[in-house]
Parts: structure tokens; C-alpha cells; sequence
């Protein structure tokens, strides 16, 4: 049975870090893994992806304070953020696909097959 599994979110002031992680069990040999948050009444964000080759992005409003990568050769895969700001708080969802990454996966939350249960990042200032 397909599973996503998330952990690590919290809450933090301005300016900490946070590390979330998600672990996922997928037959497939091309995947897209990647995360995307949500405010409350507000429309689901990409933040960032990583495909079955390597390739990563990362939405404009993160690139330079987060980092996605995968720990080797397992399925599992984190989210590093740094110098986190009140505006990244949100519900965070580790989210996957079976294709390789293409800019549609940030850009279209239906591009992404299975969403994981979600974790709270709540950023203080």
C-alpha cells in the first residue's frame, strides 16, 4: 500500500529553521516528490520538488532560504528551511507523483498524485 509520511513541522520564531522530513514507499521507477503549503482559504503553493534524476526547484518565494534533498538511497526526503519568516507559516504537504519533475509540478497542485496528511509550520515574529 502506498504511504506518505511527514514529520517535523512546529513552531519557531522568525528567523529559525526547521526540517521537515516525509517518507514514501513507490513502485514506480520515475517519481516527483516535492512539497506544497496551504494558508487556510487560500490556494495550495508549490514550494519545491525533486525528481527521480536530481533535478530540483523551488518556488521564487523560498529559492535561496529552503533546501529539498533525499537521504541516499532511501525513500526519503527532507525539507531544510532556513531563516524562516512569518509569512512561510502555513500546512505543509509532502506530496508525490509518478513522472519525472516538470516545472508543472510547482506550478499545478493537480500535477501531484498522493499529498501526505500535512504538518503546521507556524513562524512567530
Amino acid at each position: 500500500q502506498f504511504q506518505l509520511e511527514e514529520s517535523g513541522g512546529g513552531s519557531v520564531q522568525a528567523g529559525e529553521s526547521l526540517k521537515l522530513s516525509c517518507t514514501f514507499s513507490y513502485p514506480y521507477p520515475n517519481w516527483c516528490v516535492g512539497w506544497y503549503r496551504q494558508v487556510q482559504g487560500e490556494e495550495r503553493e508549490g514550494v519545491a520538488t525533486l525528481s527521480s534524476i536530481g533535478t530540483v526547484s523551488y518556488s521564487d518565494s523560498v529559492k535561496g532560504r529552503f533546501t529539498v534533498s533525499q537521504e541516499n538511497g532511501k525513500k526519503t526526503f527532507y525539507l531544510q528551511m532556513n531563516d524562516l519568516k512569518p509569512e512561510d507559516s502555513a500546512m505543509y504537504y509532502c506530496v508525490t507523483d509518478s513522472h519525472r519533475c516538470r516545472d508543472e509540478h510547482l506550478a499545478f497542485a493537480a500535477f501531484m498524485d498522493y499529498w501526505g496528511k500535512g504538518t503546521q509550520v507556524t513562524v512567530f515574529s
